[in-house]
């Protein structure tokens, strides 16, 4: 394949923007056709993360069909988040070294095959195996795409518009993929679940091939750190594994704590490992930065309350409430409406007018008081009433808060690093869905059964025997949500104090951002993707 141009007659295009340069240096010409990658890039990071959920209704019918014990079905989900988030910094190195369009077509074409041999799988290995290999694929592709919308949006309000699309798509893809899922489950067939991929990834490895140009002067063509790749991805696949084998075997089983115990020494060796290595796989400077460390941590504490309430609902709505499939994806509309509104509308408009934290901390705040009318769940509870309002709520304050933190997440970065600083924010996310279904699953868990145990013995009949589970049921729902109202507050609080980047297109002085400090220890100064920004 084509290694990307690295001029304008390379391609008959206008020359792409040398991002190397300092944010004096005007003389750079925006690539004419960023719009158009934009569609494939949203294309791909759409059928990434739909991907995450679009099994989860397809699930039941698949594991009858092809003879899925109870105990390994929770693979079909893991492989995938297991292959995804213990590969995802060594998939962003590996756009850096290869070059971000090379990455991005490879993952798609990878995730096409990867998704035919899922629907076409015949048995449980084949299966999980076509899983594992749909997440590596995926962790090749996503930090691709991410870093191609860093390093080909360097206008300061362009970058707010397609980061607005792009946080947009990253918040609602996973609501897209329960509505897509039940659709296809009920009336298709569960395989479509995978298939339905292949033309995304065609559409999107075809389109990036013919419209995106990268850069000149964005690889990173250092030796491949392969220490930390391999301390790296056993820490991260522990950490995920550990939390995954925890809503399954509890938190006191050994091979949880065990996992544990491995993924804190094996990611305490890897940062160990990073600081002295001449070309590290994660250069601390991507990590340590505060902004971009604010981002990373806020922006993993709220995944996990959004997928911990993507479970909660999706079962409250079909085994409570008693709606089908696709009724049940269609009652998340409202969520996807108050995203796309929240990231294209409202921080796509503010933020070339105000400082990132202005907007992320509110929009956390707003996101859990959605939560909070949620604790209000009962088996009787109104759509329209109760779950509607709190969608949109939700909605509105997660699409606020992801559009500033996507672009915050790799502005400033080195070309060369962009890759793997787009891996970092695909991979809190990751992580903090994994962490999200277990912890708040098994607060679930324990508060359902504890209200059915104290509740059962006075039920007089079957019908109120039954009453008091999905009583019981609710209840563990809205002890887990208190939880994560808690944790959405305390994104709000991160976001609002460790965020500290002022106005986008704002400079200090004439020291403009590197006068501020505190940015990749000055070597950020001279990269900042021409969207200078102060450090207050």
């Amino acid at each position: 394949m084509p290694d990307t141009a690295p001029a304008a007659a390379d391609t008959g295009a206008a020359p792409a923007p040398a991002l190397d340069r300092t944010p004096g240096d005007r003389g750079s010409t925006l690539d004419p056709n960023r719009w158009k990658a934009l569609v494939f890039i949203a294309l791909a990071q759409l059928m990434v993360v739909l991907d995450g959920t679009i099994v989860n209704i397809a699930l039941p019918t698949a594991q009858q069909d092809l003879g899925i014990s109870d105990g390994n079905r929770q693979w079909v989900i893991t492989a995938y988040a297991l292959a995804f988030g213990g590969l995802l910094l060594f998939g962003g190195r590996i756009s850096d070294l290869w070059g971000r369009r090379r990455t991005f077509v490879t993952g798609l074409i990878g995730f096409a095959a990867a998704s035919a041999l899922g629907g076409a799988a015949t048995g449980e290995a084949m299966m999980l195996g076509a899983r594992a290999l749909q997440g590596a694929f995926g962790a090749l592709l996503a930090p691709a795409a991410l870093s191609l919308l860093a390093v080909m949006f360097t206008d300061t309000k362009e970058r707010a518009k397609a980061f607005g699309i792009y946080g947009a798509i990253a918040g609602a893809g996973g609501a897209v993929g329960l509505i897509l899922g039940g659709v296809l489950t009920e009336y298709l067939n569960w395989r479509w679940t995978f298939f339905v991929n292949i033309p995304f990834a065609i559409v999107a490895a075809v389109g990036a091939y013919l419209v995106v140009r990268e850069p000149a002067g964005g690889r990173n063509r250092s030796p491949l750190d392969i220490p930390g790749v391999v301390l790296s991805t056993l820490g991260l696949v522990a950490l995920v594994y550990g939390f995954t084998r925890a809503e399954t075997g509890g938190w006191s089983d050994a091979l949880t704590v065990t996992m544990f115990v491995a993924s804190v020494v094996l990611l305490a060796a890897f940062v160990l490992v990073e600081s002295r290595v001449r070309a590290p796989l994660l250069p601390l400077r991507v990590l340590t930065e505060r902004n971009r460390g604010g981002v990373y941590l806020s922006l993993g504490l709220a995944v996990i309350a959004m997928f911990g309430l993507f479970l909660f609902l999706t079962y409250y709505l079909q085994v409570v409430k008693g709606y089908s499939p696709v009724r049940t994806g269609f009652a998340f509309l409202p969520m996807i409406a108050g995203m796309i509104t929240g990231s294209t509308q409202i921080g796509a408009r503010l933020m070339t007018r105000v400082p990132p934290r202005l907007l992320m901390g509110p929009g956390f705040l707003v996101a859990a008081v959605g939560m909070l009318l949620l604790t209000r769940l009962e088996i009787g509870s109104s759509y329209a009433g109760l779950l509607l309002p709190a969608q949109l709520l939700l909605g509105l304050g997660m699409g606020t808060a992801f559009m500033p933190a996507m672009s915050l997440a790799t502005l400033g970065v080195e070309p060369r690093d962009s890759g793997v600083a787009s891996a970092m924010v695909n991979t809190s996310q990751q992580v903090g869905g994994a962490i999200g279904t277990a912890l708040l699953n098994t607060v679930a868990a324990s508060a359902t059964t504890a209200y059915v145990t104290d509740h059962l013995a006075s039920a007089t009949s079957r019908t109120q025997a039954q009453l008091v589970q999905l009583e019981g049921m609710v209840h563990g729902y809205t002890s887990a949500i208190w939880f994560a109202v808690g944790i959405l507050t305390l994104s709000a609080v991160i976001a609002a104090t460790l965020v500290n980047a002022g106005r986008p297109g704002v400079t200090k002085g004439s020291g403009g951002a590197a006068g501020a400090g505190g940015s990749d220890s000055g070597e950020a100064a001279g990269h900042e993707l021409q969207v200078p920004v102060v450090m207050h």
